[in-house]
Parts: structure tokens; sequence; C-alpha cells
């Protein structure tokens, strides 16, 4: 794919990452765009292994610590608490406890975990269209890199 097809956001992204690499951005020192930037600030704990499926989770409605739990039953207990604490520490979700015996706590996303959502949702819908193709890829190189 060429400049001329690429689609505008991307073109709108690539400007914007080669603005950063050139170190325009307002903050940043040239030769260190990405050091302590605030978009990597950001993104970081956005790019967790589970954060993304948690938020895509409470996206169907608030739940409840033990249903996240048994749906994503390959998580530990101890990595969805860490998970879920850096969510509500950056504001995407929020924490409601009742009084019950024993005390239930409850997740959901908050308005800025909501306006997460739609970048979110276009980059599930990628990967799911492209999965065959990462796959292939992977398959390529394992093949050209056998491991030692």
């Amino acid at each position: 794919m060429n400049d001329q097809t690429r689609p505008e956001p991307v073109a709108s992204a690539a400007a914007l990452g080669a603005a950063m690499a050139a170190g325009h951005r307002e903050g940043h020192e040239k030769g260190a765009p990405f050091g302590d930037c605030h978009v990597r600030q950001v993104l970081g704990p956005l790019g967790s292994k589970w954060s993304s499926l948690l938020l895509l989770m409470l996206a169907g409605g608030p739940k409840r610590f033990g249903m996240l739990r048994r749906d994503l039953p390959d998580i530990s207990q101890r990595m969805l608490t860490q998970s879920l604490r850096a969510l509500e520490r950056d504001g995407l979700v929020s924490r409601t406890v009742f009084p019950t015996k024993p005390p239930s706590v409850e997740y959901a996303l908050t308005e800025l975990g909501w306006s997460y959502m739609e970048p979110l949702s276009r980059m599930v819908l990628w990967a799911d269209r492209n999965h065959p193709r990462v796959r292939a890829a992977r398959e390529a190189f394992d093949a050209a890199n056998p491991a030692d």
C-alpha cells in the first residue's frame, strides 16, 4: 500500500508519529520523542494483556469481580485485581462496593472508559479481519527463523 492509497486516519497517525519522532511535540527533547511522553504514559497501561479484554467485557454493562474472573478463566486473581486497579487509577473504570456480607464489588466503565470504546472497537475489528494474515506472517517468520 502506498501513501496515495492509504486511508486518511492512517496518514494522520503517520504524520503525528513522524512529528513526534522528529521531536516537534511540546515538551519533548529532540532525539527522545517517546522517552517520557504523555502518549506513552496513557497508552502503556492500555496495551497490557488484560486491559483491553476487561474494558470490552465492561462495555456489556457493570460486572462483579467474580463474573469477570469466571469470564477470563486464564487470568489470576492477583492479575485481575492489578489490572482493574490500574484501569480505575487511569479513570476508565469505576469501582462500587456494596455493603453485603461478604461485601461485593462491581466494576463499570466511566465516561472516559466509554470514550475509549470507539478506538478499541476499531482495533478489535482490525484484529479480527487481519488474524489470518498475522498468523501466516508468524508462520512464515518462524519457518525462516527456527528457534535455537
